[in-house]
């Protein structure tokens, strides 16, 4: 029993090895012209292929626009803490600037009129910088950003009520 499955086993190597094909011989190929209407892979169908109607998008132009009305952020009555209802705007403002590393922008902040000049000016600055971290934090480069204070020297609104010190109190994200 032994002896017949080896033979079986050289008898099937046998038959293995009488079809071989030599590597050295090159397979043969058919060259064809392309015409200009048909693909390579065609063959008898010669239909034109049909043109790609897919538009390019502009990523950039698309998140300017979607910032363009959205360039100020407002505080709370001697505070620097960034709102979570500007947690979008912010974030919209990293997306871009991440987006075009060449961009930057002005951090502007200012105050309402109550105070001194030296205390306004720097929690002007404070206000600026909380804006300038919580985009550092969103990815933004620190070279692509820069907090300044005006204080109380540029207001939104005149007057000396609530309404008018509520829209001074803000940072204003202006591109360089």
């Amino acid at each position: 029993m032994t002896r017949f499955a080896v033979s079986l086993l050289v008898l099937a190597a046998m038959a293995g090895c009488s079809s071989t094909v030599k590597l050295d011989d090159p397979a043969p190929v058919e060259t064809r012209p392309v015409s200009p209407n048909s693909t390579a892979n065609s063959g008898a169908n010669s239909t034109p292929m049909a043109e790609s109607k897919v538009q390019t998008v502009d990523l950039g132009a698309q998140l300017t626009a979607a910032v363009a009305s959205q360039r100020v952020v407002l505080f709370d009555f001697d505070s620097y803490v960034v709102k979570d209802e500007y947690r979008g705007l912010v974030e919209a403002h990293a997306k871009r600037l991440s987006n075009d590393r060449k961009l930057a922008l002005s951090l502007e902040g200012h105050t309402d009129e109550r105070g001194g000049r030296e205390y306004n000016l720097a929690l002007g600055q404070r206000r600026a910088e909380a804006v300038a971290k919580s985009l550092s934090l969103m990815g933004v480069g620190a070279a692509q950003v820069e907090a300044v204070s005006f204080g109380k020297e540029k207001p939104a609104a005149q007057g000396s009520d609530e309404a008018a010190w509520a829209k001074n109190r803000r940072v204003e994200l202006k591109d360089k």
